[in-house]
């Protein structure tokens, strides 16, 4: 099967998933994760009329989206490291991955430079793993104001890889415990904090039914990486 066909599965089942739930099916989108993967790879996925893509590394992904067609929409889902926040910011619709206060800040200061504003998601350690980055729940709790208060970040929602589970059942409460702690964020600061980026290609169903409004498939379009 190509990678088009398996692509068009998986809209398939995200659909199927919003309808078990009831959902307006355009309140999720399938973010294709890129990572790994070149441009000619990427390219009949987005001759399908797919915008929306997902990269981890800085500058892979500036190669590759000078290949690709200026309408594509380009989201960074890895780890951002201080010394590429400068790169980062121009190329990317959305970071989803702004971890710590001390990212958030030079975030800031370096869209201040640029003149731009920042579409960023706060990365959430939901499982409160210690080798994952990520916010603990009651970080994002106490330094959300001071997030919430730098003038050159949009802070649009929160982010959250669960810990690895042996079902996508399993990973249920995870996804719901962080939509209860957005839906207490907003309550507690009077924010609007629409996406939620959870669900990857093992449990994206699940996190659909949970609330997710961004899901993150790349095997499962691609296959095997290389």
């Amino acid at each position: 099967m190509k990678a088009v066909e398996r692509y068009q599965k998986i809209q398939e089942q995200v659909v199927r998933a919003t309808d078990r739930v009831d959902r307006d099916r355009a309140s999720v989108r399938l973010m294709v994760v890129s990572k790994a993967w070149k441009a000619e790879d990427i390219e009949p996925i987005a001759d399908a009329g797919h915008l929306v893509y997902g990269e981890n590394r800085v500058l892979e992904a500036i190669e590759k989206i000078s290949l690709l067609p200026s309408q594509l929409e380009w989201h960074l889902i890895g780890h951002l490291q201080k010394n590429k926040v400068r790169k980062a910011l121009p190329a990317f619709h959305t970071i989803h991955s702004v971890d710590s206060l001390e990212l958030a800040r030079r975030i800031d200061q370096i869209a201040l430079d640029l003149g731009l504003k920042s579409r960023v998601l706060l990365q959430v350690n939901i499982g409160n793993e210690p080798q994952k980055n990520g916010f603990s729940v009651s970080e994002v709790s106490s330094q959300i104001p001071t997030i919430l208060a730098l003038e050159r970040l949009n802070v649009v929602g929160l982010m959250a890889i669960p810990p690895q589970v042996e079902t996508a059942e399993q990973a249920r409460p995870y996804f719901r415990n962080l939509r209860l702690l957005r839906d207490r964020l907003e309550s507690e600061h009077g924010c609007a904090l629409p996406e939620l980026s959870m669900g990857m290609t093992s449990d994206f169903e699940v996190a659909i039914e949970e609330g997710s409004t961004i899901v993150r498939v790349g095997s499962a379009i691609f296959g095997s990486r290389h």
